[in-house]
């Protein structure tokens, strides 16, 4: 139907474009491909509306621009940024931009397709609040310690890093996290650092 929303897939890597555009299809969304940013701002006033899939680390428009440049058009399609293991200061600042989710490179395909299936269902935004509540009822139920470490992982930090600020041994700190992990239902370090982002204020 041409009234379906559309997931919109910008990579300026040609590989991955492809093979997010196969994993997709092969799901049934209908899709359309980017090789850059620009080409898609420039496709907005003739396309259909739906949610973004952006690659972070793009040249001249990083996903990170093109989420500001989005909100500054005031276009709120709900956008899935993907980034690297080692971007979560990237994944914080683009959540902070208003990305409703962001995906680790190598990506879970069902999580993928979970988060998408989340954006095209129209609450992405609006189930925020009450995601927000949950999130905060839970972090209410970790001890004080454990909530430092919880700040910590969240930080990047690794469980010796934080065994040393705490004057604390590094199996105390791997307590603490199996603890954190359980009480918050986090299935992995990317989740708990969503989590995070959504119960801030």
């Amino acid at each position: 139907m041409a009234s379906d929303p559309v997931v919109h897939v910008i990579d300026d890597d040609d590989a991955a474009r492809d093979a997010l555009g196969f994993l997709l299809s092969a799901a049934n969304f209908s899709i359309r491909t980017y090789e850059s940013a620009k080409a898609f701002l420039d496709a907005i006033p003739t396309t259909e509306a739906g949610c973004v899939i952006t690659d972070v680390r793009m040249p001249e428009i990083t996903g990170l621009e093109l989420l500001r440049r989005l909100k500054g058009r005031g276009i709120g399609w709900p956008v899935i940024v993907i980034t690297g293991q080692a971007d979560v200061p990237v994944a914080i600042e683009a959540i902070k931009t208003g990305a409703v989710d962001f995906i680790e490179k190598p990506y879970d395909a069902e999580a993928l397709l979970g988060a998408v299936r989340f954006a095209l269902s129209g609450h992405a935004n609006d189930a925020r609040d009450a995601q927000r509540t949950e999130i905060q009822q839970k972090l209410a139920t970790l001890s004080p310690s454990e909530r430092l470490v919880q700040e910590a992982l969240v930080e990047g930090r690794s469980n010796n890093s934080i065994a040393d600020d705490l004057d604390s041994s590094v199996r105390t700190v791997e307590v603490h996290r199996a603890n954190v992990m359980t009480k918050m239902q986090a299935r992995s370090l990317s989740h708990l650092v969503r989590m995070t982002l959504l119960a801030a204020p």
